[in-house]
């Protein structure tokens, strides 16, 4: 038993004189590393700018001097002999490289494993995105950014993480959700959501990729709560507005009230999400026109006062307080009449709120929001811009099954068309008797009085937008009564 302890202890000793000193550390570790890899320890091993100690190592090793030059190169074979016929590794290099530096470690199966690992974590992931066609390519994106790695170091911790993601997914859109209660519902943390959260900063880039927007974009506050609101969370009750005219309201409830003051003063009215929230009746306005952009509610309270027929404006994708206001209406047997920008982005908003509303089973048809009416504005367009500063149409296209011919003629000519340009057309239509029954598309202007128009609108919208209530009140002092109150007997320009 002691010569056997002897021997081995000898064995150990002749091994470190051999291969075990700094000189000859890197042709160990250049062995080791084509082990783990799983490579054969064949062929030769180069060390280049080798130092006189190395030099000599290794002439100490194989017992004859290597070959002059700067570089030193060694056999593997010839390393292995010589440590199995010396005693000093009886099973070759590939044990003196475990005895030396520790149990080696099989590279291909530790990434096979981790492969694995990695995919277990996106499954939750994939088992909801699976069939969702509007989320596939942001699917992509995450692998081909490696932004779920640098979020979440581990596979394990991933899991976690895009477990949560999922489940927030599987409840969007939403008909209307606060998202510290989505978050605390889905994630188990009520500011899991938050704004630089791992899961809120992968579950923004989804709902983004669901409104069809840049799925890696800088969202400030305001983007980050408008991209929120288009399926449904929103952020706070009372940051979410919704802007309406014409609405008819009652003397019984809270929003009936201010509805019914609103539309007999012809002043828009600016709806906040808990003022909705907290009305459970249904809302009976018959036929509703929706505009896309506020300048059409602001041509609107000018020219028609108390006169104008229901308007809602959705502001780009509809916020929470709009959605809720649109159910409200839906449930009310409202029928829908719906114009917005002839642009991709505008074209997905008019599907979402014909989707939305169609679930309602309310009626949806479009407003001068068809092949038609796109071409007749799209050549005041033409008429209006010099040929080489033409709006162009960006981002993909996206059907419309009211009337496919629309995403036709717009991928033909490629010409972006804001709603202002048909803002004429639009008056004249809520200026006509009965104009909630009024589907046709009728002629429409050249648009270029619309244009100049929707120039001076836009300056004075500016305080619309920023104090909705200070731009109320000035507009309460400012404007005429009798263009507050009184019907004017025709619009400006047309019989």
């Amino acid at each position: 038993m002691t010569d056997g302890v002897t021997g081995m202890a000898e064995d150990g000793t002749r091994l470190h004189r051999l291969l075990g000193s700094e000189p000859t550390a890197w042709l160990v570790r250049r062995a080791r590393d084509r082990l783990e890899a799983g490579r054969p320890l064949t062929g030769t091993v180069t060390l280049a700018g080798a130092t006189m100690e190395q030099r000599r190592a290794v002439e100490r090793l194989t017992g004859r001097p290597p070959r002059s030059g700067t570089s030193l190169s060694v056999s593997l074979p010839e390393v292995d002999r010589v440590l199995r016929e010396s005693g000093a590794a009886p099973g070759g290099l590939a044990e003196a490289v475990a005895l030396l530096t520790g149990p080696l470690r099989d590279r291909n199966r530790d990434r096979a494993d981790t492969a694995s690992a990695w995919a277990a974590a996106f499954a939750p992931l994939d088992d909801t995105v699976a069939g969702r066609h509007e989320l596939a390519a942001w699917r992509g994106w995450l692998d081909a950014t490696g932004v779920v790695r640098r979020l979440a170091p581990s596979p394990n911790v991933a899991l976690a993480l895009l477990d949560q993601v999922a489940a927030v997914l599987r409840r969007l859109p939403s008909r209307g959700i606060p998202i510290g209660r989505l978050a605390a519902e889905c994630c188990g943390d009520a500011h899991a959501l938050d704004d630089g959260r791992p899961a809120g900063t992968l579950a923004v880039s989804a709902v983004r990729a669901l409104a069809g927007l840049p799925f890696a974009a800088e969202v400030s506050a305001d983007s980050r709560r408008m991209v929120w609101a288009s399926v449904g969370v929103h952020l706070d009750e009372l940051s979410s507005l919704v802007l309406c005219l014409g609405m008819p309201g009652d003397s019984r409830t809270a929003l009936g009230k201010v509805l019914a003051l609103h539309r007999e003063t012809g002043q828009p009215a600016v709806l906040t999400l808990r003022q909705l929230r907290c009305h459970d009746e249904a809302l009976a306005a018959g036929s509703v026109r929706i505009c896309e952009n506020p300048v059409v509610i602001a041509a609107a309270a000018d020219e028609l006062g108390s006169c104008c027929p229901p308007l809602v404006c959705v502001g780009g994708q509809p916020s929470a307080a709009g959605w809720r206001l649109l159910d409200l209406l839906a449930a009310g047997d409202a029928e829908f009449r719906y114009h917005g920008d002839f642009d991709w982005g505008g074209i997905r908003i008019a599907s979402a709120v014909r989707q939305r509303v169609g679930q309602a089973q309310s009626r949806w048809q479009p407003w001068r929001y068809d092949r038609d009416a796109y071409e007749t504005a799209a050549a005041a367009v033409l008429a209006v811009h010099a040929g080489a500063r033409l709006p162009r149409l960006a981002g993909d296209p996206v059907a419309t099954p009211w009337d496919p011919g629309l995403a036709d003629a717009m991928a033909r000519h490629d010409v972006r068309v804001e709603e202002e340009i048909s803002l004429d057309a639009l008056l004249a239509d809520l200026a006509l008797p009965g104009s909630g029954l009024r589907t046709a598309s009728g002629p429409a202007r050249d648009g270029r009085g619309s244009w100049d128009r929707y120039r001076v609108f836009r300056r004075s919208l500016r305080g619309l937008i920023i104090d909705p209530c200070r731009w109320l009140a000035e507009r309460s002092r400012t404007t005429p009564r009798s263009r507050r109150g009184a019907r004017r007997p025709a619009l400006r320009g047309y019989a």
